[in-house]
């Protein structure tokens, strides 16, 4: 087959959005899907990790949903049924439900996979079809710390504020909570690229992961710490004169603040906290410093956290003080999770937004968009809960008694997930959309097959706030819908005109335009023709002949006054420490050939041979204390739950510190043992740490 045969898309899976071909060779039924890398997309040229590889291989699993399954009374098998009678069910027990106990009795969870116009279409369903508040999208739990520091810092949420190409220009990257190795191995080409130039890389991680391991210097930090860890440079940075006292003048305010408040955080200070030697840290600060160009980057280890908004906060302090962010070449960056992560959250799906990255609580923002809507902005609902919390008021007396699920599985990903399961079995009417029968859709009332990546089209926006065209590739099985088609049938069933819910994405597309215009997250210059013919376009753009805007941040930053802001924060511990009865920390993530609840990779038979179950990765010394050999199944138990693992005895951890991956159900759940607590600001739960104990299971 030739290089360039099949047709040009985007891998399913993280924000790198890395292009394919994709080719369907046969005839008849379902053909063998072949996937080629493309070498015109950036951000990876020419790679694809495992994953990526093997994305056509679930297009045609056998555990594909190809018909629409109903439980008519709580107890009952589901069945199969046809569209018309799904839908009809759903739709009648939705206005039974809502005209019982109001409105916001029914609720909306997205997915950070779906595309622009399903996370368009479905923030307008919910407050124009359904006036409910209650919306929100499991993204929350991806960036939403990194999007709040952002917004307060620069007046700008974009994971990276330059194009990914700009990490190969820089001569030091400090990387704190990454392990791109893993979660995007494509974006380790830059890195490598960057490295074979003479720059140097600092990775901040409680593991030795496989990223870390191509660290220069790796600051192995206690769980939890690394805002003490982000105070202790910039104090240092401080007190070694090494700030940037020019660009500070120019560009930015806030720094007295700033300076006096990290004035606490001397360095033999920090290092108690963090575990991190003094040398390192100056060594890490000196090493910013000098460089040419220099990016700091943040990722889901030191953002998923209940104080993450303040640790993103802090280093961007640290690269506002070094004069980083709107150099090319330079700046602070998040690098964000899941496929359409950025997308996701900037067009309606999170519960204090509209689309354009609007607030929800704006009256010149309800204005725009209800004008685009046709309806009154006064009926536009307020904000409501975010995803944790929407979760875990589920079937509560005051919380909502249904809920309509698209591309998430809260019952494996969410924070204390028995607990998440129990709220949904609660739930008077669950209705999901999903590709398979995934751990939250075996609880479903109505479950609704849904098309895939390969099978539809529609936009992305990667981590760099590039626009991106997903092209139909091959067609869907015969009784597979897609999103967009559910929620147009859904809303013409509650009593809305056809034509305000289009099934056609280019049409929902232009609409999104209209509503973006004018907004922070502008896209109404963009076109499916310019994406096509420009592989991508960066927001802001708003015209059609805009160039875009991949850096935004060059000559002023989004703010009333043009500058950058300094916010003081200070560290706190993790909510939960260790004390005689949990002694030992958790730490959970992600693996190569996995990925986030494991509903697509753990069908794909080479990505189970890679990674064929949940493992507790423990140090040498802890096995020791314990009496655990590697291989024994090991019981792993915190204040909220217990899961079990395999022991995989590794000095890459420390040695009060376990390790397990996020991505399998049962007992194997990670996350029956994390810490919902919240950030005040994000409202991000406390993934990354907690506190649990050890044993042997007999």
């Amino acid at each position: 087959m030739q290089a360039d045969a099949g047709t040009p898309t985007h891998c399913p899976y993280c924000a790198l959005q890395c292009g394919m071909r994709v080719s369907a060779d046969g005839a008849g039924g379902r053909p063998a899907v072949t996937i080629t890398p493309r070498t015109d997309v950036p951000a990876n040229d020419g790679g694809l990790c495992q994953k990526g590889w093997t994305a056509g291989e679930l297009l045609t699993s056998p555990d594909r949903l190809t018909t629409p399954l109903l439980r008519e009374r709580r107890g009952a098998p589901l069945r199969p049924a046809g569209w018309d009678e799904a839908l009809d069910f759903a739709a009648a027990r939705i206005r039974a439900i809502q005209a019982e106990h109001g409105a916001d009795a029914v609720a909306v969870f997205g997915g950070g996979g779906l595309t622009n116009e399903k996370a368009y279409l479905l923030g307008k369903f919910a407050r124009v079809a359904l006036r409910t508040s209650q919306i929100d999208y499991n993204g929350r739990f991806c960036m939403s710390s990194a999007a709040a520091a952002t917004n307060r810092a620069f007046g700008l949420d974009r994971g990276l504020p330059f194009p990914i190409t700009d990490v190969a220009r820089a001569d030091a990257i400090l990387l704190a909570g990454g392990n791109l190795a893993e979660t995007m191995p494509p974006f380790v080409r830059h890195l490598t690229r960057m490295r074979e130039a003479g720059g140097r890389l600092i990775v901040v991680d409680p593991r030795r992961t496989p990223t870390a391991r191509q660290a220069d210097l790796h600051l192995q930090i206690t769980p939890g710490t690394d805002l003490a860890l982000a105070l202790g440079l910039l104090h240092i940075a401080i007190a070694e004169g090494l700030v940037d006292e020019d660009y500070i003048e120019r560009r930015t305010t806030g720094f007295d603040a700033v300076r006096t408040s990290v004035s606490a955080w001397w360095p033999e200070r920090a290092e108690r906290v963090t575990g991190i030697p003094v040398a390192q840290m100056r060594e890490t600060v000196r090493t910013l410093a000098a460089a040419r160009n220099a990016m700091i980057l943040t990722g889901r280890g030191a953002e998923q956290h209940a104080k993450g908004t303040d640790t993103a906060t802090a280093f961007i302090n640290l690269a506002l003080a070094l004069g980083l962010p709107g150099r090319p070449g330079s700046g602070y960056g998040c690098v964000t999770g899941q496929g359409n992560g950025q997308g996701g959250r900037e067009h309606g799906q999170k519960s204090d937004q509209l689309p354009g990255y609007r607030r929800l609580d704006d009256p010149a923002a309800r204005e725009h968009v209800a004008r685009v809507w046709g309806v009154d902005p006064a009926d536009l609902p307020g904000p409501g809960r975010s995803a944790y919390e929407l979760l875990d008021a589920l079937g509560t007396p005051d919380g909502p008694r249904a809920l309509l699920l698209l591309g998430s599985n809260p019952v494996v990903s969410a924070p204390r997930a028995g607990h998440i399961a129990d709220r949904i079995a609660a739930l008077d009417l669950l209705v999901v959309s999903d590709l398979v029968l995934s751990e939250t859709a075996e609880l479903a009332d109505v479950v609704l097959p849904a098309t895939q990546w390969a099978e539809e089209t529609g936009t992305i926006t990667n981590l760099e706030g590039r626009v991106l065209l997903r092209r139909r590739a091959v067609p869907p099985p015969p009784g597979v819908r897609g999103d967009l088609a559910v929620i147009s049938g859904l809303a013409r069933r509650l009593g809305q005109d056809p034509a305000a819910f289009p099934e056609d994405p280019r049409a929902v597309f232009d609409e999104l335009r209209r509503a973006s215009a004018g907004g922070v997250a502008d896209y109404s210059g963009i076109t499916y023709e310019r994406i096509e013919a420009e592989t991508g376009v960066f927001w802001p753009c708003p015209a059609e002949d805009h160039p875009g805007t991949p850096r935004p941040f060059l000559d002023r930053f989004p703010t009333p006054d043009g500058r950058a802001r300094f916010v003081p924060v200070d560290h706190r511990a993790a909510v939960e420490d260790i004390d005689d009865g949990y002694p030992i920390y958790l730490t959970t993530g992600r693996v190569l050939a996995q990925y986030q609840s494991g509903a697509q990779t753990r069908r794909i038979r080479a990505l189970n041979e890679a990674a064929p179950e949940v493992y507790v990765e423990l140090h040498p010394d802890l096995a020791e204390r314990l009496g655990i050999t590697a291989g024994e199944r090991v019981r792993v138990t915190s204040r909220r739950g217990t899961a079990e693992g395999v022991a995989r005895i590794s000095t890459a951890i420390r040695s009060d510190t376990v390790f397990m991956p996020f991505h399998w159900a049962g007992d194997g759940r990670a996350n029956l043992l994390t810490n919902p607590a919240l950030d005040p600001t994000s409202r991000m739960p406390e993934f990354k740490v907690c506190a649990v104990r050890l044993e042997r299971v007999a």
